[in-house]
Order: structure tokens, then sequence, then C-alpha cells
């Protein structure tokens, strides 16, 4: 199902009894995040939440909206987000159709395919108010200041929408946006994504590069610019194929990028090469403050936003927040696509706790002598995953879903020298540990069975478990036994 942008969502959360309403005046700096991280934390990722009156300003702020596997799950129009997966790996299924029965069985899945190219409309709801030159001010937008130490109010939910000057190609990613002024934020292109890249060529050639950062819009579009998508793939015809239809995209008005016609806001302009500012600190998603450092200026020349709109927004900080489930949806949804590289990938679990790029655990189907330091330099050299801080490798048989199980394989299964892989190389500019910004060293564990193969003479031993026809009798009592 698609929505009709952001607030048709925030109708269909609040129907669900998924969403509350903070009636009273709450101020943006420090105060929302104070809230929306208690509510985060709460069991199940609590509720989304508007905010009706945020202080000094008459716009709603809504938060957390993403925030449960329930709510992605509905941004997503799915009961729950590993239909997604399952659909994604039944396309990715090579099969040729052998007869006129199985044509037709092929007939939904080329329909699905399809729906996915965005479409260009000639107006939307995000320009009914349009403002351009002097008479932008982002200072009358409730961004939020979320942590006492920030460098400043953060717009932390953006799709920023940039073209390859080469190729021409659309790149669509989330870059927080620090508001300098009434129309210049920094610009937080972080240096392994895709809107660096393109500003980095863009410098190459000594040109500015224009920028459209939508806020909103149907929360498919929104989830699409986090997600690690090979260079090519075109984030809203992703974002067509996860709602089923054609994402609509209006032009700007004053630069020539296409937004979608149902963003809340839209923020237009430019960037100068060469020209940095001082961004941050940033209360970031690691639950450190990610540095202050020199990143581009985003100079705004539009800001366009329907009648009565609502800020979406969000918080990172010290997990478990509403990024954790967002970053669940990424690792179910794109399983299916690390199997046509992996094949002997069960299953993969990137705890909350490990912030996505630190902690990856992995379940395989061993079969030969070595295979978990393969998958472990794969896991290294695909797209985002090459940032993964810490890999662990565990047979089929361990859930890497439950920690407990995880954490007692690990302790028991490895031998820190023979089982250790340490490999240098690009990781996550947020790594405050890293030895250089960008760079620095990787670990992988075997924790899987050691085969004679590997050089194990010992008998490895079975794991502790009752027989069948004892738990059998045991079940049949349960009721008897008053526990």
């Amino acid at each position: 199902m698609a929505f009709d942008g952001f607030q048709d969502f925030l109708t269909a959360l609040e129907r669900a009894g998924e969403l509350r309403h903070i009636r009273c005046e709450v101020d943006p700096h420090l105060e929302i995040t104070e809230i929306a991280d208690r509510v985060m934390k709460s069991p199940n990722g609590g509720p989304a939440l508007v905010f009706d009156h945020p202080r000094n300003c008459s716009v709603p702020v809504a938060i957390n909206t993403l925030g449960s596997r329930k709510r992605i799950s509905m941004a997503l129009g799915v009961n729950d987000i590993e239909e997604i997966a399952s659909e994604i790996d039944d396309l990715l299924k090579p099969e040729v159709p052998a007869g006129l029965v199985d044509k037709i069985k092929m007939l939904p899945k080329l329909s699905r395919l399809s729906a996915m190219p965005p479409k260009t409309v000639s107006n939307g709801i995000c320009q009914e108010v349009v403002r351009t030159g002097d008479e932008v001010d982002l200072n009358e937008l409730p961004v939020l200041h979320c942590w006492p130490q920030d460098g400043g109010p953060t717009i932390t939910l953006p799709l920023v929408f940039t073209f390859d000057p080469a190729t021409g190609k659309r790149n669509v990613g989330m870059y927080r946006l620090q508001v300098l002024s009434r129309n210049t934020t920094g610009m937080h292109w972080q240096l392994h994504h895709g809107g660096a890249e393109h500003y980095r060529q863009s410098e190459e050639l000594n040109r500015r590069i224009e920028v459209a950062v939508a806020l909103g819009g149907d929360p498919a579009v929104i989830y699409a610019a986090t997600a690690p998508l090979p260079p090519n793939l075109d984030e809203m015809l992703f974002a067509g194929f996860l709602r089923r239809k054609p994402v609509s995209l209006v032009p700007c008005k004053t630069v020539s990028l296409q937004v979608p016609a149902d963003a809340e806001y839209v923020l237009e302009g430019y960037v100068n090469p060469h020209e940095r500012c001082t961004e941050g600190p940033f209360g970031d998603h690691t639950g450190y403050y990610s540095l202050a450092d020199q990143y581009p200026i985003f100079h705004v020349t539009a800001l366009t936003h329907r009648r009565n709109p609502v800020y979406p927004t969000t918080i990172v900080g010290i997990p478990p927040m509403e990024d954790g489930w967002i970053g669940k949806a990424t690792e179910r949804i794109f399983l299916p696509l690390i199997r046509l590289s992996l094949p002997e990938v069960v299953d993969i679990n990137l705890p909350v706790q490990g912030i996505f790029h630190n902690l990856a655990l992995i379940s395989i189907r061993k079969r030969y002598a070595g295979q978990a330091f393969k998958v472990m330099n794969a896991v290294w050299s695909l797209g985002q995953m090459m940032l993964t801080k810490i890999v662990c490798v565990f047979d089929e048989d361990v859930n890497v879903q439950n920690m407990d199980e995880v954490i007692w394989r690990l302790g028991n299964n490895i031998d820190p020298e023979r089982d250790t892989l340490i490999v240098k190389g690009p990781i996550d500019v947020l790594d405050h540990s890293a030895r250089m910004v960008g760079f620095g060293s990787k670990i992988g564990f075997d924790a899987t069975r050691k085969l004679p193969s590997e050089g194990f003479v010992r008998e490895w031993p079975d794991v502790i478990r009752m027989s069948p026809e004892v738990k059998a009798r045991v079940d049949a009592m349960w009721n008897e036994l008053g526990l």
C-alpha cells in the first residue's frame, strides 16, 4: 500500500493506535529530544509522537514514526518486513518459464517490476507555498537542537537529492544538515557515500553542485534514502518497488532537480566547490558525539512546502532508538541480496547495540576448511558492509538473533589465536576509536565447529540436549506440576 504523503501515514498510525499527540508546549531545544529518547527506549520502541505546539513555532513536529517493527512494516506497506525479503528472494530466483502455465505464473512478478520507475508530474503539494531568495528563512522550521554539545540545530531526516555530474544518475541519501543561518546549512556528506562522491567530482570540475532536500513524503521513500543500494540503483526506483506504485516527482523551482511531489518541505539550492564550514559536534547514533570537522556549505535558494505542514524528524544517540528499527528493516530486506554473493549464509543479525556498522553476526552452512574466513572477507567487500568492524561467523544451527546463544557460542567455540582474522581498510568516519578518520582495522571471529581439514585433531563435543522422549513425557505432565 502506498501512502499519499507523510500526513496520510500519520493518520494510519493514529488509527492503528501507534501515535500519541503531545498537546502541551515543548521546546525543540533539547526538551523534545529528552521526551523522545525516553519513549524510544521503552518496550517495543514506544509510540510515534506528534508535538502539536513546539515552542516559538506553529508547525507540529513528528518523531519516532518508524520506531518499532510494526511501524516500519506499516511504512513499507506490509504486515512484517520479512514479507519484503521473501518477495525479493522470489524475484531473484532465476526461473525460466517452460510453458504457458509457468508464463502466467510469472505475470505478477513482471507486473511488480513494471510499477517501479518514478514519474514526473507538473505540480505537487510540496509547492503549495513557495519562498525564494530573501524570503527563505530556515529559522521558521522547528529544527531540533538535539543534544547539549551539538554545534547547532540540525535537520536529521532529510532526503538529499544530487546528480552525478558525469553520468547524470540520481543519488538520494540521508545526510544531516546543521542550520548555520536563515539560508545556509552544513552538508554532512560522509566520505563513503554517494552524495560525497558527486561533490568530489564537481569539485574536480570546479563547479557548484545543485542540491534539493525533501522532508517527509511517503515513508517508503524516506526509508529508500537510507537503504544501502548498489551505486547504479536509483533510490526512487527502489521506493517504487517498495510502495508498489511509482514515486511522483515534481521539478524544483530554482534548481534542475526533481523531488517527491508529496513532501512536507523542500529545500533547494547549491554547494560551491572548495567552500567549507565547521560542522558539529553532533550527538550521533554511535552514542558519542561525532567531532566537529570541515564540511561543505549548502546555500538554500528556495524553501517550498505544503499548506499546514508537519515537520518530520528523528534523533540518534545511545541505542536503542528509532534508527535501530530502520536498520533492522535493512538487515532483513537485504539478506537475499547478500545471499547472491554468499549463498552459504543462513541468517544475519546486525544488533542495535552494534550501531549497524560495528557488529555483524552471521550463520552459515559450513562445508569446507576456511569457509568462515572466506565469508568475512566477502562481507568486507559488499558495499557499505565494508565498514563492519566486527564479523562473527557461526554454524547454521545457531540462532544469531538470540544474543544469549550468540555469546555462549562465541565464548565456547573460538581459540583466539587460531580463529581471529584482523585486516586493515576503510571504516566508518564516525568511528572515534580509529587511528585515522575513515581508516583502521577490522576483526573477524570464526565461531564455527572446527574440521579436521582445518588442523583440528581433537573431538568436537556435542551440545547438551535432553532426549526427545523425556521432553515429551515432561510436556505431558507439565500442567500437573503447578509450575
